[in-house]
């Protein structure tokens, strides 16, 4: 039956990369999952892939109101949750001196109000005893200009997950943060455009095991935080980087 048999699941941000390859695995292992992105022809393709348990829901969770369609739809098609991840991200270069309060919205309504707005919306449906894994990431823990505003935003999410924790004991209901290191996937496209080999390039050099993690080493820890083997473990921040922000 798999680790997560019956369960019912929703990753945000589940059309590519982290996000994808973590529905698989959650629906790998018996749990339905609900996947979110903002595309529709993207959400369609992703849903394709995973190939079963699965159920796309097109939004942007930075909308309130998508996100109560979401869990809307949740509510209708099964009724509860069990598992959360929240991992949907925007990330772009700009240093302090280049940022605009454009860039610092869009930065900040993604990463940390999308991931708050989530969970939140969540509580009436999340199951006692369940999972909420927060997809945080490195950068809150080293210093990269580049990164200035969405190491901040990562830094929240990483703050949520310790309150939350905390709010949530008495239900038995575990929080907790992943934070990856640099992940071999199409974000770098995204970030760098034609220079994406290059930062790709970059981001192996500061790692100890001297390569780019894969998308499905992030989902492999998700699912440990998701599933009953890590039952005595909440409100902590799971490092999945290569050794990066430990060495």
């Amino acid at each position: 039956m798999g680790k997560l048999g019956g369960k019912t699941a929703v990753v945000t941000g589940g059309t590519s990369g982290i996000g994808l390859a973590t529905a698989k695995r959650l629906a790998d292992e018996g749990a339905h999952v609900f996947i979110t992105g903002r595309r529709t022809e993207a959400l369609a393709k992703a849903e394709a892939e995973i190939g079963q348990n699965v159920t796309g829901v097109q939004g942007d969770v930075s909308s309130l109101h998508d996100l109560d369609q979401l869990w809307e739809r949740v509510r209708q098609e099964r009724g509860s949750v069990d598992v959360i991840v929240a991992n949907a991200a925007f990330v772009e270069l700009v240093t302090l001196a280049e940022a605009t309060p454009e860039h610092f919205d869009s930065t900040f309504n993604t990463n940390a109000r999308g991931t708050f707005f989530t969970v939140q919306k969540a509580l009436p449906l999340l199951n006692d005893g369940g999972s909420v894994v927060l997809i945080s990431s490195t950068a809150h823990l080293i210093g990269a200009p580049p990164y200035t505003t969405y190491s901040a935003a990562k830094a929240a999410t990483r703050s949520f997950a310790r309150s939350w924790a905390a709010e949530l004991k008495e239900r038995r209901i575990r929080v907790n943060s992943l934070s990856p290191g640099p992940i071999d996937t199409p974000i770098f496209e995204a970030q760098a455009g034609e220079g994406a080999d290059g930062l790709r390039e970059q981001m192996r050099s500061t790692v100890p095991l001297n390569r780019l993690g894969r998308p499905e080493e992030v989902a492999a820890a998700v699912l440990f935080l998701a599933c009953d083997d890590s039952s005595y473990t909440t409100g902590a921040d799971l490092t999945v980087d290569g050794g990066q922000s430990q060495i």
